[in-house]
This record gives C-alpha cells, sequence and structure tokens, in this order.
C-alpha cells in the first residue's frame, strides 16, 4: 500500500487556510501541514486541535516567509506533492503603512518557497495564490475581468501581489515546475479579518447587538464594486486546481457569481440584524485608502471550462454565516475587540 499524499498549506492559521485544511481532510486521504508562525492566533483551526494534537493527518510546522532557512526546512520535513501557498501579508489598507514589509513577505517570501521546492521537492503540483487586485483600476468598459485585463495596481499590496503572480510564473517557465496562479475575487464568510470591510461590518452589529458599542457603524468607501465569493467555494476552487489536469504556468480568475456595491453587503448584513433599522451608519475617513480597486467583477470561463467549478453557495448564505460568526465570538469573548 502506498503512502499517502501529503499537501502543504502555507498560511492555514488564515480564513482561507483553514477552510482548505478541513475540505482536503474531508474529501482526500492526504497527510496536511500547515507552516505557521510562532506568533500566529490559532483560533481558526479550533475545530482541528484534537486531530493536530493526536497528530492524525494534520500537523503544524513552523515557517516564516521572512526567514529562508525556515522555509527550507518545512520542505525538507514534509517533502508535498501538493502545495497551496495562501500566507501573505493580505490586508491591502495595512500595505499603505508597511509597503516594505508586504513587499519582503509577500514577493521574496514566494521566491523563497519556491526556490525550496525547487531544490527538495521539485515535481510538486504548487498554487500560487496571488489576488484580483493585481488588475486595479479597471476601466468599466474591460468588464468582466478576463485574464488578460492590463495589471493596474492601487496599493503596495496588489503591486506585491503583481510579483507573486509573476513569480509563479516564472517558476514554472525558467524551471518546468508545475506551478499555477490564481487571482481571486473577493471572497468571505466565517473566519475573515475584521480588517476586511464586511468582516469589520458584521463584527460591528454583532457587538451593537450585545450593547457593547453605541449603536454607530463606521464605513469607508460603499461604492466600490464586487463580486462575492464564499470561501469554502474558493477552497474547493482551490482543491480542483491542483487535481484536475493540473498545467504549468497556468493562471486563472477565479469568483463568484453575486455582483454588488460594498454599499449593498452592508445592507444585507444590517438586513439579517434585529437592529438593524436602528443603526448609523457613519464614513470613518480613516478607513479609507488612498487608492481604492473599485470594479473588481471577474470572468471566470476560463478557470471553469477548464475544470468544472461553479460557486455553490449563495450570497445570503454567505452574509449570514459570517454574521453568526462574529455573534459567537462577541458571545463568547464579550467586549474584548478593537473596532476596526
Amino acid at each position: 500500500m502506498s503512502a499517502p499524499r501529503r499537501a502543504l498549506i502555507t498560511g492555514i492559521t488564515g480564513m482561507v487556510g483553514s477552510h482548505l485544511a478541513e475540505h482536503l481532510l474531508a474529501r482526500t486521504d492526504w497527510e496536511i501541514f500547515g507552516m505557521y508562525r510562532w506568533r500566529s492566533p490559532l483560533d481558526n483551526l479550533a475545530g482541528l486541535m484534537d486531530r493536530i494534537n493526536r497528530k492524525d493527518r494534520v500537523f503544524l510546522l513552523y515557517g516564516d516567509l521572512r526567514d529562508t532557512l525556515s522555509i527550507q526546512d518545512v520542505v525538507s520535513k514534509c517533502l508535498p506533492d501538493y502545495v497551496f501557498h495562501l500566507a501573505a501579508q493580505s490586508f491591502p489598507r495595512t500595505s499603505f503603512e508597511s509597503p516594505l514589509d508586504t513587499l519582503d513577505t509577500n514577493v521574496q517570501g514566494t521566491v523563497r518557497v519556491l526556490d525550496a521546492l525547487r531544490s527538495l521537492a521539485p515535481r510538486a503540483i504548487i498554487h500560487v495564490c496571488a489576488s484580483s487586485e493585481v488588475f486595479g483600476r479597471v476601466p468599466r468598459e474591460r468588464l468582466p475581468i478576463d485574464e488578460e485585463c492590463p495589471f493596474h495596481p492601487a496599493s503596495p499590496y496588489a503591486i506585491s501581489k503583481v510579483g507573486t503572480d509573476l513569480v509563479g510564473r516564472y517558476y514554472a517557465e525558467a524551471f518546468g515546475m508545475t506551478v499555477m496562479t490564481t487571482r481571486m475575487f473577493t471572497h468571505t464568510g466565517p473566519r475573515r479579518g475584521d480588517v476586511f470591510a464586511e468582516s469589520s461590518f458584521a463584527k460591528q452589529i454583532a457587538l451593537i447587538e450585545r450593547d457593547l458599542i453605541p449603536p454607530v457603524l463606521l464605513t469607508g468607501n460603499l461604492e466600490s464594486l464586487r463580486t462575492v465569493a464564499d470561501v469554502r467555494d474558493a477552497v474547493r476552487a482551490y482543491h480542483m486546481l491542483v487535481t484536475v489536469d493540473p498545467r504549468p504556468g497556468a493562471y486563472y480568475n477565479i469568483g463568484g457569481d453575486h455582483s454588488c456595491t460594498v454599499r449593498e453587503i452592508l445592507d444585507a448584513l444590517l438586513a439579517l440584524s434585529p437592529r438593524g433599522g436602528s443603526i448609523q451608519v457613519r464614513m470613518d475617513a480613516n478607513r479609507l485608502r488612498p487608492l481604492d480597486a473599485d470594479l473588481q467583477v471577474p470572468n471566470t470561463a476560463k478557470f471553469a471550462a477548464h475544470t468544472g467549478w461553479r460557486p455553490e453557495i449563495p450570497f445570503q448564505q454567505t452574509m449570514r454565516d459570517l454574521l453568526d460568526y462574529w455573534r459567537a465570538r462577541v458571545a463568547a469573548e464579550g467586549g474584548r475587540f478593537l473596532v476596526r
């Protein structure tokens, strides 16, 4: 009997990484190795902690994208068949304040991962996660955005993801590695970080429902157009990416099928709350980006044609599950939250 396949998830403690680990455990017999930093919160892995402690197909390995030796150590310990490179400095607004950290973590960090794989696991099938933010400020006549739309990044984060995207394709073309790149459009759901608009809205509503903050909800730009996918659909797409005829150097746009403004996302969340009608919405200038990627609508035909993937979870369920996630956290932890 052959040994089970091994998958490495960098950034396993994040929203996407934790959902991906759960998806792979449920649908494969693979062993899952997750890379995390020593200071990474493990909250998102709560449902897997018993298995992690028992070493039941899930293993955590320390690594930091800014530390070459730690990356090499992770790869040498797990020698993966599949790699999902999700770890990143992933907060666009933060990147305006920490552009060099963002560039080092995302661009040079991806080089460190791919170089370690090139030396130690050259036949691995690798997913490099870029971002729809690479397209940035897209003219309306270019909608929906296909893979050949020119890059016009609107933040240091987006610039770093352009580098991530190109580095992934370079390693495929230069070294014959099976590296594929995705530009995932807005995806959310349970465990979404509160630095992202819709999750911040849900958290504030949950706090207001418990009378832990005044009934005033702070927002940034509400007019940006987004196409929203559920994180659970996203990780299903990533699994299919590496298992359905993987093609070295391929790059795909992936996203949902519900397009709306950020204001409409807020309205959907408010409509789910019994307090929604009494909550005042107030724009907070500190939440505005110097530049914004304001038209984010994907053309996902290329990926759908190749894999057969389609989004399945409706927008309303995603919003309900996101709000319920924050309600549960607030109920468990009370008012011990920074409103951001």
